[in-house]
């Protein structure tokens, strides 16, 4: 069975912001013509007033509109939504404009008038990757979620056998027996869900990093 992300089958949302509505039309047919969802927005103030789904998500984002430009709203995004990716395009695009955008982490700046498969591989790179992030995020959030139902103990346990210390070593720090260090650690171990000292090591990575 093959692992390749399916965008449809994950049932990944397009989000569209431009402010002429023959584009936004015909984005919303193209998007739909893979069978994917699309929303589409006239400005950056309805697109950040919605509330998207718990799916993957992308963002095609136009550069010049009234009010808030595309790179204005990437800003607002880096502080609220930095696991959004985000797709550019623009009629009027420069070099240090798509610089700029892509420096910000953008997937792509499309100049009008774009190849429609180019914008469509754009959407799915995008899609792809907010997948992973929101996989990332999931397991980062369990993480965090099963450490907090650790005793302190057996978070002072965890914090010794992932720098490399040894049971015996454990025990004569803490003042305790190896038999009572070694139940610690398993019980640890089991709460972590963690099969290996690597496991152990990567989810102290996580919770060190937030």
């Amino acid at each position: 069975m093959s692992d390749e992300f399916d965008p449809v089958a994950a049932g990944a949302i397009v989000a569209v912001i431009d402010d002429d509505p023959s584009v936004r039309g015909a984005l919303d047919n193209l998007i739909g013509s893979v069978g994917l969802t699309a929303h589409t927005f006239a400005s950056a103030g309805e697109f950040l007033r919605w509330t998207p789904p718990d799916a993957p998500l992308c963002l095609v984002l136009d550069v010049r509109m009234p009010g808030r430009n595309g790179l204005d709203v990437q800003d607002e995004l880096a502080a609220t939504r930095p696991d959004m990716p985000i797709i550019f395009i623009t009629g009027h695009g420069d070099i240090p404009m798509s610089v700029r955008a892509m420096k910000a982490g953008a997937i792509d700046f499309l100049t009008k008038p774009f190849r429609e498969q180019d914008l469509l591989d754009a959407i799915h790179q995008g899609l792809e990757l907010s997948h992973k992030r929101r996989g990332a995020q999931k397991t980062e959030s369990k993480v965090h979620a099963v450490y907090a139902t650790l005793t302190p103990r057996e978070r002072e346990v965890m914090g010794m056998v992932v720098q490399g210390k040894l049971t015996k070593q454990i025990a004569a720090q803490l003042g305790l027996s190896d038999i009572t260090v070694k139940v610690c650690r398993a019980q640890m171990m089991r709460k972590m869900e963690a099969s290996s000292l690597a496991d152990l090591v990567r989810m102290a990575e996580r919770l060190n990093n937030p």
